[in-house]
Parts: C-alpha cells; structure tokens; sequence
C-alpha cells in the first residue's frame, strides 16, 4: 500500500509491507536479520528511528542507514530487509 502522509506513516506502513512480505515468504519479523533504510533527508532520521524502534521492539537486526537525494513516487523513506525461514 502506497501511504504519502507524514514521514511516521510512511514509516509505519513501509514497516508494516515489509512485515507483510516476510510472513508470506515463509518467515516474519522476528526473523528479519537486516535491514537497509533509505531515507530522503536525514533531519528526518529521529523520526523514523523511533517508529522503526517501536516496530521491532526488542528484535534488533542489524541496520544500514543511507541518505538519498530522492525515491520515487515522492516517498521520504524506503526499507529493504533481508529475513530468514523460521
């Protein structure tokens, strides 16, 4: 789903896909060991590490930040994430 609200939404919801993804590959978010975020400006950086904080609580895989110039479809952050099969 394509969700253009704030930075917290897009986070959330790219967050959510990824979730989504996973569990229907066979795995899910437990099982997520790393992840690489995109994010269009780094002042915004706060505000998505909280929701990606809250998102995967105790779960900690490791993390790649990236800033980028811009990422389609006028979207502020971008999430890959790499899991294994339970």
């Amino acid at each position: 789903e394509k969700v253009l609200g704030s930075i917290e939404e897009q986070t959330l919801q790219v967050l959510k896909n990824v979730e989504a993804i996973a569990v229907a590959a066979g795995s899910g978010l437990n099982h997520i060991v790393k992840t690489t975020v995109y994010v269009s400006d780094m002042e915004l950086w706060g505000r998505v590490n909280e929701v990606y904080a809250q998102f995967f609580g105790d779960h900690k895989p490791a993390r790649a930040v990236v800033p980028v110039k811009t990422l389609h479809y006028g979207f502020q952050v971008e999430i890959e994430a790499i899991a294994v099969k339970k």
